[in-house]
This record gives C-alpha cells, structure tokens and sequence, in this order.
C-alpha cells in the first residue's frame, strides 16, 4: 500500500461529471514492420502482458479511506484484468486528422472508472488520410489519471512501453503479486495517525514559506528583478469560465529544428533565449491572433501556469505527481512577434528567480496539509455554485512542456511517427497546452471545452500561424 500526496489526491478531488482529471496521448503508428505488415489488438496485448512490470501504475488501483478521512491509497489490485484496459476501434471515412481528433475529444469527454486501475488503451485502425503518415497507419490513444502521473512519470513510461527497434527487447521476469484489499478499520487507524501530523506539517510548512519570501524580498531588492504575476490577477477570457462535459482536441507537429533556429537567432551572448521560450511565445502569439479575430483580446496580458518538474534522481519511476508551478505572463498585449519574444524570455527569467526562491516544493507542502475530505468538498462545491464565473481567473490556461526521445521508437514492432498529447481541464481553467518534443519534431496538443472552443483545429491553425510569424520576424535579415 501506497498513500497518495496530497497533490494526487488533489486531482481526485478536482474530478467530476464535467470534469475528468486524465492526461491524454494520441500515439500515431507505422505497422509496415510489425509481424505481417499489421498491428492488431492481440499483438498489441501479449506485448503489454511482458510490460506491466515496468510501472507501478498499470497494476494498482485505488482504496478510499471511509468518510473521507483520509487521502487514498494504492494497492496492488487483487482483480487485475489486462483486457478491461483495451480496446479497438475504426476511424470512419476518410480516416483523416479530423476524424482522428473528433474521436480523441470523445475519449477525453469519458471518466476512467475508479475500479480499477486507471488508465486505458485504444487501438485505432483506418489512419488513411493524415498529412504525413502513410496510409494503412494505426493510433493507439492512451489515458491515464493525473493521480497517477504528471508529465515526466508519463514520459517514462512512455520510455518503458516502447523499443528503439521493431523487434520487442526482452525484459526481466516480473514478480509481481496481488495484495488484498485492506480492511475500513484498517484505514481509518491509519487516517488517525496521520491527523495527528497536521500540526508539524503546518508549521514547518509556514516557515519554509516565510523563508521562501524573504528570499524573494531580497532578489527584487538588490537584483531588482521584479515578481512573476499573482495568482487572480489573470483578465477573463472565453477559457474562464464553467466547463460543459464533452472536450474539444486538436494536434499540430511542427520540425523541431525550426524552433532551434529561432532559439539561435535570438540569442545574444550569456543572454541565451531557451527553446521553452519560443515555445510560450508560439502559444502566446495564437492566442493574440485567436482571440484578436474574435474581437476578445484582453487590454491585459495573457498568464500561463507552467508546471516544473522537481522529480529527483532517486524519484524517477515512481507513481504520483512531482511538481511545482510558475506563473509566466505571455506578453499577448505586444503586437510585434520578435519583441514579445524577448519581453517572454525576460518574464520567464523573472517567475524562475521567484521559483526558486519560494522553494521548488511549496506547492507540493500545502497541499499535504489540506484533508481530502475539506478538498472534495470544496471542489464539489466550487463546480456545483459556478463560482468560476464569479471571480477574476487563478491564471488563463496551462502551458506544460515535456521533454521527449530523441531517437524513433517502436511499439510492438510498429514505429511510432508521432505523438500528441492531452491534458485535463476544469472549470476556472479550460485550456491546456501539451507540449512535447520527439524525434525531430515538437507537437502541441490542444484541448478544451466544446462549449468554449468548438473546433480545436482553429487553434491549432493559429499556433501554424503564430510559428511563421515568429520566424519572420526573428530570422528575416536586417
């Protein structure tokens, strides 16, 4: 057994109706080299049978502690079922990039049911007219809830799922074993235990917090580096507001060489602008342009929650979420695409020092110390008044940038082509920017609320834009 952090049993509790809290992948296949010329779902299966060793988090399911006394845990599920978790479907004609992504926004709009553990895959046959990918291609899309994972656990098991050949590499016998579910009194026992270290969390908690701001007291007065921007002072736009249930998603891939060079470009001496820098500047330039043709540009900038990664060496592989958090504004105000660059690039310099100077783990601290039960029901409360519509934005969307192989990788035989991601929304907060590099190239998965963005494929549109934009300006000779 393994209790959840409390930033884990935070996305539990964000979950409802309108609101499933999963991060999403679209993995697009080439099966040319699996056995036959052809992936199918049991291929598929025997190859994920040999891999279920490789995470924690494809065998474990959730306990609730009663009355929600207590954050859950994990347990090694006693009834585990390998064929609960996949599925096969068939894209209808033309099996195009829009049938691809009405399907994928299906797939966001469903919960993953908590009896089991949570995650899922889907085998999708009849990629035939996706720009880029031959036709006869597959896609496996992949779910699984935020609890279990943030953007670099996803990434490594992403690492253990695929090869870096078409022939599957052998692994290591799994010695896995079902545990039986623990008992109510059991857990409660436990809950109490764990009450009674609220009070020493708390307080070394706040003091690490009053460190924290001295610190950055002390780097805006001698280094003169002003603060990122605060929490609710984001304008409103069409993404703040009360989500619907069903999702809209959208998948754009561009050359990752393309960013580099205008990384260069911009770059002067020690002042290096950084490939997450153009990236921001690529989404900030789509919503100006987005939002500017809708007449719905706020007079004040954009902001952007940026997860940071601060998952340890000894951290890697295990379940959960490692992360902290950094308010970036995205400069949506500046018309010009090479000076909103640069005013990025200074913006993300500033939320970095600040960062660091709170202490990468402070998101990460309070939320041990709130109960899961005052949790829940807030958040209940939260989605059931509407209050998202009542109060100035926490920020505008997320923005979060993963790192991915450098090297093509294989999925049972099938070489993967490309990889989109998804991520989860809620209400306050109905846009989120997944960013994730692989073999040469950068993609950015868009997704939202229907009800707020109907069409998916507008945006990823303007990001296009906003790419050609930003190389005129940056790499266009004086």
């Amino acid at each position: 057994m393994q209790q959840l952090s409390g930033l884990d049993a935070a996305f539990l509790a964000l979950e409802s109706a309108t609101t499933p809290m999963h991060i999403g992948s679209a993995s697009i296949l080439d099966p040319s080299l699996a056995g036959g010329g052809r992936l199918d779902l049991a291929h598929l299966r025997r190859v994920l049978a040999g891999r279920l060793g490789a995470s924690r988090v494809f065998r474990q399911r959730l306990v609730e502690v009663p009355l929600g006394l207590g954050k859950p845990y994990w347990i090694e599920d006693p009834d585990f079922d390998l064929d609960r978790h996949l599925e096969r479907t068939r894209l209808p004609e033309p099996g195009g990039m829009r049938q691809l992504e009405a399907l994928m926004s299906w797939e966001l709009s469903q919960p993953l049911p908590r009896d089991r553990p949570l995650w899922q895959m889907i085998l999708v046959e009849g990629l035939e007219r996706v720009p880029g990918v031959p036709p006869g291609s597959m896609a496996v899309i992949g779910k699984v809830h935020h609890a279990a994972i943030d953007g670099v656990s996803g990434a490594e098991i992403m690492g253990a799922l695929f090869d870096l050949g078409p022939t599957p590499r052998p692994l290591p016998a799994d010695p896995w074993e079902p545990e039986p579910e623990p008992g109510k009194l059991a857990l409660l026992r436990r809950a109490g235990r764990n009450l009674l270290a609220h009070p020493r969390l708390l307080r070394s908690t706040l003091a690490e917090t009053a460190k924290g701001l001295a610190r950055a007291g002390a780097a805006w007065a001698l280094e003169r580096i002003e603060p990122p921007p605060l929490p609710f002072t984001a304008p409103r736009t069409r993404w703040n507001a009360p989500l619907s249930k069903d999702r809209s998603w959208g998948g754009v891939a561009v050359s990752l060489a393309r960013i580099r060079a205008i990384k260069e470009a911009a770059s002067s001496g020690d002042d290096a602008v950084t490939v997450n820098d153009v990236v921001l500047a690529i989404c900030a330039g789509a919503l100006r342009r987005f939002l500017a043709e809708r007449d719905e540009l706020p007079d004040k900038p954009l902001i952007a929650m940026v997860p940071v990664s601060v998952r340890s060496a000894d951290e890697r592989g295990a379940m959960g979420n490692q992360v902290s958090a950094m308010l970036v504004d995205l400069a949506t105000g500046e018309s010009d695409a090479g000076a909103r660059l640069k005013r990025i690039h200074r913006n993300t310099h500033r939320a970095k020092t600040h960062h660091r100077a709170l202490g990468a783990r402070t998101l990460m601290d309070y939320s041990r110390i709130i109960p899961f039960s005052v949790a829940a029901l807030a958040a209940r409360l939260y989605v059931g008044t509407g209050l998202a519509a009542r109060h100035r934005p926490l920020f505008n969307l997320v923005i979060t940038n993963v790192p991915g192989p450098r090297q093509p990788l294989y999925l049972a035989g099938a070489r993967l082509l490309r990889h989109l991601g998804a991520g989860p929304i809620f209400d306050g907060m109905g846009l989120i920017l997944a960013v994730m590099s692989y073999a040469g190239e950068l993609s950015i998965g868009v997704t939202s609320c229907r009800r707020m963005l109907e069409d998916a494929s507008a945006f990823t549109r303007a990001l296009e834009a906003s790419l050609d934009e930003l190389e005129a300006a940056v790499l266009a000779p004086p």
